[in-house]
């Protein structure tokens, strides 16, 4: 077993959280719906493999009003008709976020998330996908597991 980075440096987890709740204070602050950041944070965890995130955003996407049809429909968002215009903005901002380096593809995206959402609340959404990527890799790397939820 691989020792969990919180616990082996809890000054840093510390201020990742602080880091975190800047981010979340700046998001909504720029326009970001609580449900658009949450289908950016289940994006992300989906595209990193990261099990310990997308249990806890799923459930916190669903307490946020993203419905299960939408988190079913979620790895195939571009297909599917159940996104708003705003939600597809900001899907393509997690999956540009996520997958480095940016193609011409993820800049084109990125062209039109901005011009859909606008300066404000598309850097917002840039800011919530690098946040949910760095505490994807810190769960992946410390494996935390996930544990079974009380029905």
């Amino acid at each position: 077993m691989r020792p969990y980075l919180d616990k082996f440096a809890p000054q840093a987890w510390k201020a990742a959280g602080a880091y975190s709740q800047a981010i979340a204070e700046a998001a909504a602050a720029g326009g970001l719906s609580l449900t658009e950041g949450e289908l950016i944070k289940v994006r992300a965890s989906q595209l990193n493999g990261c099990a310990f995130c997308l249990n806890l955003h799923t459930e916190e996407a669903r307490a946020a009003g993203v419905t299960q049809q939408q988190l079913d429909l979620l790895p195939a968002w571009r297909e599917a008709g159940v996104f708003s215009e705003r939600e597809r903005a900001v899907l393509a901002v997690a999956e540009a976020a996520t997958q480095l380096p940016l193609s011409e593809e993820a800049q084109a995206d990125l062209f039109g998330a901005r011009t859909v959402l606008g300066d404000d609340t598309f850097v917002a959404a840039e800011w919530v996908a690098a946040t949910i990527n760095l505490f994807n890799r810190i769960s992946i790397l410390s494996e935390h597991p996930v544990r079974p939820r009380k029905a």
